[in-house]
């Protein structure tokens, strides 16, 4: 029987999304059996402090990466839009498997959509990205930090920490909690996601050409080519938490439409960029955009 382990956090939403890698990768190889690795990282443990002052991006991988390597598990299971833009030396990801719903949304404790909340309201979010753009929407309400898994951010919420979150509509769906959600934002007109949010990256050691072929095979087509359009734009741009840095691409037509979000370290200025080409042109995109607002924010801004 060949027993692949899996990497994961110790989340609900972490084990939730490797127990569907499990299942899936059980179904398409008989005789396979999955083992789950529960891995603390620097993260889980600081938990009092925001992403961009605890080492952004790499903060929730580096002591998976540092199993695979090692070869204690074979696959890492993450969220895309929680990596950095490459993988780690010696790493790499497998092609990207069916996505969820990429969208952020709102979860509120009584309003019934963002128009409603009063002012002065209090949204809380995580994210520089989220926060700056909801800054544009509505400058009259409060938006906030805050840290925890998804439960953890619920409970805060409804014990009075504020009126409501952003969250990413993805992990709602994975953990069963879709009927939470009060608001769904547009992706292009009013909160661009995170590059990736919605996909998941299977991460595996270089040199393993089998198991690369596996992981493979259950890829979307379609969802790797946007996905990678908007990962191109975040290495392009050399994105992480310590910038507001988003990419939303989707099939339009016979083409792809590509809107993407960049601002400055202090949010003072945010830029948003929308391009269209080929269906081939993900990342020719990605990098146009990139450099568009590159230039844009460092006529004035400081990235």
């Amino acid at each position: 029987m060949t027993v692949i382990r899996l990497g994961t956090r110790g989340s609900q939403l972490a084990l939730a999304q490797t127990r569907h890698v499990a299942q899936r990768l059980q179904k398409a190889l008989p005789g396979c059996s999955c083992e789950i690795v529960v891995i603390r990282t620097k993260g889980d443990a600081v938990q009092d402090k925001a992403l961009h002052e605890i080492g952004g991006k790499g903060i929730f991988v580096q002591e998976i990466e540092e199993q695979i390597l090692s070869g204690q598990v074979d696959v890492g299971v993450h969220s895309m839009k929680d990596m950095p833009a490459a993988p780690a030396e010696g790493l790499a990801f497998s092609r990207t498997w069916p996505r969820e719903d990429p969208r952020d949304v709102l979860v509120l404790r009584q309003a019934a959509s963002l128009a409603e909340l009063p002012a002065g309201a209090v949204l809380a979010t995580g994210s520089k990205r989220r926060a700056f753009q909801l800054n544009r929407l509505r400058p009259d309400l409060q938006v906030t930090g805050i840290r925890g898994n998804v439960d953890t951010r619920l409970r805060k919420m409804e014990e009075g920490a504020a009126d409501g979150l952003v969250m990413a509509a993805a992990g709602l769906r994975r953990l069963g909690l879709a009927g939470r959600i009060t608001q769904y934002l547009d992706p292009e007109s009013e909160l661009v996601p995170a590059c990736g949010q919605g996909a998941l990256a299977l991460e595996y050691r270089a040199d393993r050409a089998e198991l690369a072929a596996l992981l493979d095979s259950l890829s979307s087509p379609e969802d790797h080519r946007l996905a990678c359009a908007e990962r191109t734009f975040l290495a392009a741009v050399e994105g992480g938490c310590h910038i507001p840095v988003g990419a939303y691409c989707r099939r339009e037509g016979d083409g792809l439409l590509l809107t993407a979000v960049l601002g400055t370290e202090d949010g003072a200025r945010l830029e948003r960029a929308v391009l269209r080409g080929g269906l081939e042109e993900g990342e020719a995109l990605a990098r146009r955009a990139a450099a568009l607002l590159r230039e844009k924010i460092g006529k004035e801004g400081r990235l």
